[in-house]
């Protein structure tokens, strides 16, 4: 297959203004219209996208955006092949997975090879909410961790998961402990050098079981959503929670990790627990 690499852009050449952005998936193609575009204009856009890139077999709608803690994503068949089934390329990596059960982002990419780097020889690393798992496998792959621990509450991007350690060839290099990170963490007698935390879109900030499974030493990276002028709200949250669990912390980076809408951004916070 060949790949395409991840994009998200507008284009005055495939299709008028109203038309937001899309993202490629391997051969499949993820769009995101505005409000009042019409069906059938939406239809000719995807077949004049598949005239023009023969990579693409289908194209399908963003229905609805990701939603409750399984980020489910609903999507709508507009034109070639009927799947919804994806075999996604990155970072010399593969992944398999039907969009609409399981999340996974493209705009991550760089994100996950950036955290691979980060980690050091023998590290122990957790990967919470680590959907079919991109920065499990991508960490393995390109780092040297003494093991990686791979969690996710949905049941079936566990199973895209299992299915991407063996198409890697990683199943010996990751281990999946599937289930709610509440509970997990309660099992779980280990504390991790690393704690890898790309969460979705929800209130609570999961702090407190990241501290609980923390040492001295371990380092933090914690993604969050937030408009531009409200890092600092973050960050204050992050040390309110920490002194909350007893922890001391000293805040590494701070870093925009991709924009979400005009005056709003992805963030990542690295911290380190004292």
């Amino acid at each position: 297959m060949k790949q395409i690499k991840p994009k998200v852009f507008t284009t005055s050449s495939l299709i008028k203004p109203k038309q937001r952005a899309f993202d490629f998936f391997g051969n499949v193609v993820l769009v995101k219209f505005s409000k009042d575009f019409k069906k059938q204009d939406k239809i000719k856009f995807a077949k004049k996208l598949l005239k023009q890139n023969p990579a693409i077999k289908t194209v399908l709608e963003k229905a609805e955006k990701f939603s409750g803690r399984l980020r489910k994503l609903k999507t709508r068949h507009l034109a070639g092949e009927k799947t919804k089934e994806v075999l996604y390329k990155e970072n010399g990596c593969v992944f398999r997975f039907n969009i609409d059960e399981s999340y996974f982002s493209p705009r991550l990419s760089n994100e996950r090879k950036e955290i691979a780097s980060k980690i050091k020889r023998k590290d122990s690393v957790l990967v919470m909410f680590a959907g079919v798992a991109p920065f499990p496998i991508v960490i393995a792959k390109f780092a040297t961790p003494k093991k990686v621990v791979s969690n996710e509450i949905n049941r079936k991007a566990n199973e895209y998961a299992k299915l991407n350690l063996d198409l890697n060839k990683l199943k010996d290099r990751v281990e999946l402990v599937p289930g709610d990170i509440k509970r997990v963490a309660k099992k779980l007698k280990e504390r991790f050098d690393v704690v890898v935390m790309p969460r979705p879109q929800l209130k609570d900030s999961f702090l407190e079981q990241a501290f609980a499974l923390s040492k001295k030493g371990t380092r933090i990276f914690y993604y969050d959503f937030c408009k531009i002028d409200e890092i600092a709200k973050v960050v204050e949250k992050i040390k309110e929670e920490a002194k909350r669990a007893k922890k001391k912390i000293k805040i590494l980076k701070k870093k925009p990790a991709g924009e979400l809408a005009p005056y709003k951004i992805r963030l990542r916070i690295d911290f380190k627990v004292l």
